[in-house]
């Protein structure tokens, strides 16, 4: 079986640049070990699956070692895929998944994700690894389906080395650090070795959390971020209530096939 396969850097306007991920559109759906082993294989942070279903998608995203429930980049990945290579008619894919409908809008070279709004919590006793995990003490624990710590400075998030072996111990989808930015916004950066990523490049999902969090603190509701890993993401940032808007741009690397 040959089988469509593409590579594309997301949330940025430049080749090297974002998070890379793999996306292949599928005819029907394969066996789960099946794309379980092509993630693997692939060995990026995620690889995407869609399969066509009536007038929208179903989507499904693989690290190298599991399934996850959302994947903003990969998702951002597909949509670059199938404005540019499916419909390039198309101003807007929606996509049905584990996490519910997700609409992906293309404004010229801009594509906006239109995801639910996921607002951390405070936590009154976090664990003791994660506390361990960091140098320097966060001014807040908060927690939505990631761990998210708020630190006073950019520079502690650029310049912070966490502890991957207690990060590892941590149920759940990983560790989000932020702090308001000097040049835009705020900053992040986010870490997940439980789940096979040391440090995503750019995490689509955890701006769900990202910016209600942000918006409420700086009172706006449009905002610019950056994820300020080594490849660094650049995002538009909207807070629109119960969902919110994460824009970005993509550049392909690379197009050709898988042999299964």
């Amino acid at each position: 079986m040959e089988q469509a396969i593409y590579i594309v850097d997301a949330f940025t306007g430049r080749l090297f640049g974002g998070n890379p991920a793999a996306v292949c559109p599928l005819e029907k759906w394969i066996d789960d070990s099946l794309m379980q082993k092509i993630a693997a294989e692939n060995n990026l942070s995620e690889t995407a699956f869609f399969v066509k279903k009536g007038d929208r998608y179903h989507i499904r995203w693989f690290t190298p070692e599991d399934e996850v429930d959302l994947c903003g980049h990969a998702t951002l990945a597909s949509s670059f895929v199938y404005f540019n290579f499916i419909n390039k008619n198309a101003g807007r894919i929606v996509f049905d998944s584990q996490s519910g409908e997700l609409i992906v809008d293309k404004e010229g070279d801009l594509l906006s994700l239109n995801f639910p709004s996921q607002k951390p919590l405070p936590v009154e006793k976090p664990e003791e690894d994660l506390i361990n995990a960091f140098e320097i003490k966060p001014d807040e624990i908060l927690l939505g389906t990631k761990r998210f710590l708020v630190y006073p400075d950019e520079e502690i998030i650029r310049n912070m080395k966490p502890d991957m072996s207690l990060l590892k111990k941590l149920p759940g989808d990983g560790v989000i650090v932020t702090a308001k930015g000097k040049e835009v916004d705020f900053v992040s950066r986010f870490f997940a070795p439980n789940i096979g990523l040391n440090e995503d490049p750019v995490t689509g999902s955890a701006h769900t959390h990202l910016i209600p969090y942000w918006s409420e603190k700086l009172n706006k509701k449009k905002m610019t971020a950056l994820q300020v890993s080594a490849r660094v993401g650049e995002l538009l940032c909207e807070d629109m209530g119960e969902r919110v808007k994460i824009s970005g741009r993509a550049v392909l690397y690379s197009q050709g096939k898988i042999f299964i």
